[in-house]
């Protein structure tokens, strides 16, 4: 008797215990990366949202900050992967911690060039493409497309703005900028502009506006979150390269 109640006990522990093992499942599995999901769902646009936001960090927030503290901006990279494994070792925060390893290859770049190398634009997308071998090799995995895909966007964005710098002749001005005190900049900007109040660089300017457009709105339609990651950090490419064309009109 006491042999077949101990017995019923262990069953019911048993049961219990896969029971809690396939609920930590579900709850992994809804917390993917992979997995499709309506575009009404608030997270797809708070995926977006994120990594507009975290392209844009690097601009305004490292580029300064890095010319006087490079050092700081680089050992900084560790804090940003250390915190994304921790958000990614819980599965209701998996999502943001994959976006922010992504994010933290372009923090790492960032701190590099902008430390170090910013007199130079011709080494500006060779850096920043110091994360893409690794990038490749983890999707290659099916592991982070988020944050990955998230990097891919941001550095093809880049890739673009640096195209148009090389096409309308503004790499004299970048080298210029670069070497000249604060309030000597602004000449050098009024120069820039005049390159870009051209036909040619209004025409490109066009050309690669509708280019990123077209690459950061067609992946919407595909329901993964890895994607609107993408066409986040593409889009906002517009976004940061208006400002920064807005900056120099009004100074």
């Amino acid at each position: 008797m006491i042999n077949n109640t101990l017995s019923s006990y262990s069953n019911l522990d048993a049961i219990d215990i896969k029971q809690r093992t396939i609920r930590e499942l579900e709850s992994t599995l809804t917390a993917s990366p992979s997995l499709p999901f309506s575009n009404s769902s608030p997270q797809a646009w708070l995926v977006l949202a994120a990594a507009v936001f975290l392209v844009s960090v690097p601009v305004f927030i490292e580029a300064p900050l890095v010319r006087s503290q490079p050092s700081l901006c680089l050992a900084m990279t560790g804090f940003w992967v250390f915190f994304s494994f921790n958000l990614m070792s819980r599965p209701k925060t998996y999502i943001w911690g994959d976006l922010l390893f992504g994010f933290s290859w372009s923090w790492l770049a960032g701190a590099i060039y902008w430390g170090w190398l910013r007199w130079e634009p011709l080494w500006h997308l060779p850096v920043e493409s110091l994360g893409l071998p690794f990038a490749f090799w983890c999707l290659a995995r099916n592991w982070g497309k988020v944050g990955n895909w998230f990097y891919l966007g941001s550095l093809l964005g880049t890739a673009l703005t640096d195209v148009y710098f090389y096409l309308v002749g503004l790499m004299p001005y970048w080298r210029q900028i670069m070497r000249v005190e604060p309030d000597a900049a602004v000449g050098v900007l009024q120069n820039a502009l005049i390159k870009v109040d051209t036909p040619w660089g209004a025409a490109w300017a066009v050309i690669l506006a509708l280019v990123l457009l077209t690459i950061g709105i067609l992946p919407l339609g595909r329901n993964q979150r890895h994607w609107y990651a993408f066409s986040g950090a593409v889009l906002s490419t517009i976004f940061v390269d208006s400002l920064f064309l807005l900056a120099a009109v009004l100074a």
